[in-house]
């Protein structure tokens, strides 16, 4: 009877609303696969977590496309609050089904709608990070912008909107990063790429979660392909580093993108930890 109660729940605040925009995904998750997603916030975007003025006072953090289950969600909500105890989080399905079953974990600060690359805000709602991972994927690549255009509506000027793909889980994953402007326009500040150091490291482990506008681009004569053969060769001509384990090969690799000229960020908090960073900023030629 719960359950049903849930459902009905769900499907009523449906009502009034304008359709969800997507489809419904396959919705396969495990407990933990976004973590690392988690851990770049809180290294790379700590202010923004926790920024507490104007508008951010109650700016959420969501989810979309959390899946059958709401892990993610719930993960993240209690990691990111270990900076900011009064983030609200919103939780974003297109199946109500899925809602149903999450509502049974909200609270106060913890919340799940029904909807889906439309937000569903309620009045006086605004974002400062949307997380979308694992749901473009399976759209054609016409696509892409449109989504991205139609969840930054949801952001606060300063906002950050990550999308992209990961593996079952977690290990390795790579995403757009789209910053939120002043003027109101989604800014496209680079590509991130995530390897969990204790699995070892190849560029070759990050091809197959390139984001939707980059997989079918991995030929000659695109550029991220081209991003790929430097990395390739940066990874070779620092294979003796090897020898002292993943991570200090990793950081000498993105140190000699760097001197090929990719704009790498080499801050070494994100590189000990496997994270690669290309900025866009005057690397024009690396845009989707």
């Amino acid at each position: 009877m719960r359950q049903i109660k849930d459902r009905q729940k769900a499907r009523l605040e449906w009502r009034g609303r304008s359709r969800p925009a997507g489809q419904v995904t396959r919705g396969k998750t495990a407990h933990n696969r976004l973590r690392r997603v988690d851990l770049y916030l809180l290294l790379a975007e700590r202010y923004l977590v926790g920024r507490g003025d104007g508008l951010f006072a109650n700016g959420l953090f969501v989810d979309v496309g959390y899946g059958a289950e709401p892990f993610t969600t719930l993960e993240s909500a209690a990691r990111l609050r270990t900076v900011n105890p009064g983030l609200p989080v919103l939780g974003v399905e297109i199946e109500p089904e899925r809602v149903a079953a999450a509502l049974p974990y909200a609270d106060t600060q913890t919340h799940f709608r029904l909807g889906g690359f439309n937000v569903p805000l309620f009045p006086g709602e605004q974002a400062r990070i949307i997380r979308a991972f694992n749901v473009l994927r399976q759209y054609e690549e016409s696509v892409v912008t449109g989504a991205w255009q139609l969840m930054g509506q949801s952001l606060l000027p300063g906002g950050l909107l990550i999308e992209g793909t990961s593996d079952p889980f977690g290990r390795v994953w790579a995403a757009n990063l789209l910053r939120k402007q002043a003027g109101g326009e989604l800014l496209a500040e680079g590509l991130l790429f995530s390897c969990n150091l204790r699995h070892g490291f190849h560029p070759e482990q990050l091809q197959p979660v390139l984001p939707k506008n980059y997989i079918h681009r991995m030929v000659p004569g695109e550029p991220i392909a081209a991003f790929f053969h430097q990395w390739q060769q940066a990874y070779r001509e620092t294979l003796p580093y090897r020898q002292w384990g993943a991570r200090p090969h990793f950081v000498q690799a993105a140190q000699r993108l760097a001197d090929m000229g990719v704009k790498v960020d080499l801050r070494p908090r994100l590189l000990t930890r496997g994270f690669l960073w290309i900025s866009f900023a005057g690397m024009e030629k690396y845009l989707f």
